[in-house]
């Protein structure tokens, strides 16, 4: 059962400011803000939505299949996707372009201040959901505008389910647009933050837009997520990790466990305790796609914190 997942490739450059930003800067001159943080630390790693999602699934033992465009500088990632054995066929080369870029500074309370360059991945509306043949599931994450509407509808009319993400690309779109997407989609997956501007746009609370889709699920961080299906409200605990060294593709690993969940049939208790294991396990390295676990480590660490065992 092949997932393809449309969104972003990038190169994420990340930065660590070894203090906490509310420190510097002032409530009272955000309207003239200027400030520099010292950055010592900075190292670049692989990233981007799509790559980070492909990454976790296929530890899962899913099957993606990446969707996106990158640019003239993606021959690093190229030869990374080889290694883990990642088709390629769906990824297009858009010359006279970089690939996306993000640029990550993170702070002592893993507070992130973000500034990304999309790059090729403006061009995500070259890629066709037809062209990916035996999908079962897909997911539209962050990606170009005019991608992810194309994308969305495409899904749809093949009558293929998939997880709406909007996740940084939310302001890209008009509250309309939006509902659009929530009713084309058959699950819709957000942060809290996430949360409260989706209410914000489209002036329809969590449980009016739940009642639209199979599932809305919402992350909480260390207060693990909340479920909306059939009518409940479903608690899921996050896993307390080893370390909390780097929230960088958390969200993304999330996401993997939450795909492969309902590739799988599972119900939604297992499914989400799965997606927060994932997440809770990214968050002790580094990068979006340095943590390594093989299938069995993974159902041993899930009957670890749950106390029953999946098979994966």
């Amino acid at each position: 059962m092949k997932t393809l997942i449309c969104g972003s490739m990038a190169y994420d450059t990340i930065m660590v400011f070894k203090d906490q930003f509310k420190k510097h800067i002032l409530p009272e001159q955000i309207h003239i803000l200027n400030v520099a943080f010292l950055v010592p630390e900075m190292r670049r790693e692989y990233g981007g939505c799509a790559g980070n999602i492909a990454y976790n699934l296929q530890l899962l033992g899913g099957h993606p299949l990446i969707m996106a465009t990158v640019g003239d500088d993606f021959a690093h990632y190229t030869q990374r996707l080889e290694k883990l054995g990642l088709p390629q066929t769906h990824i297009r080369h858009v010359p006279g372009n970089f690939t996306g870029q993000a640029f990550i500074t993170t702070d002592l309370d893993d507070n992130q201040i973000t500034a990304f360059h999309p790059g090729a991945m403006s061009m995500s509306h070259l890629n066709h959901v037809s062209d990916a043949k035996e999908v079962t599931l897909g997911i539209v994450s962050p990606d170009g505008r005019d991608g992810m509407i194309n994308h969305a509808r495409e899904f749809a009319e093949a009558g293929i389910p998939f997880v709406f993400d909007p996740g940084q690309g939310m302001p890209m779109f008009t509250g309309n647009e939006l509902l659009d997407f929530i009713d084309q989609a058959n699950f819709v997956t957000v942060n809290d933050y996430e949360a409260r501007m989706l209410q914000d746009k489209t002036g329809k609370t969590l449980t009016d837009i739940a009642q639209r889709v199979t599932a809305l699920i919402v992350t909480l961080g260390a207060d693990g997520s909340l479920i909306y299906a059939d009518g409940k409200q479903i608690a899921i605990p996050t896993p307390k990790p080893k370390a909390i060294v780097d929230p960088t593709g958390c969200g993304d690993a999330y996401r993997a466990g939450l795909l492969h969940g309902i590739q799988q049939g599972w119900d939604w208790e297992t499914t989400g305790r799965l997606a927060s294991l994932m997440g809770s396990l990214k968050i002790a390295s580094r990068g979006g796609q340095n943590h390594k676990y093989t299938r069995a480590e993974l159902s041993d660490l899930y009957k670890h914190h749950f106390g029953s065992r999946i098979k994966l």
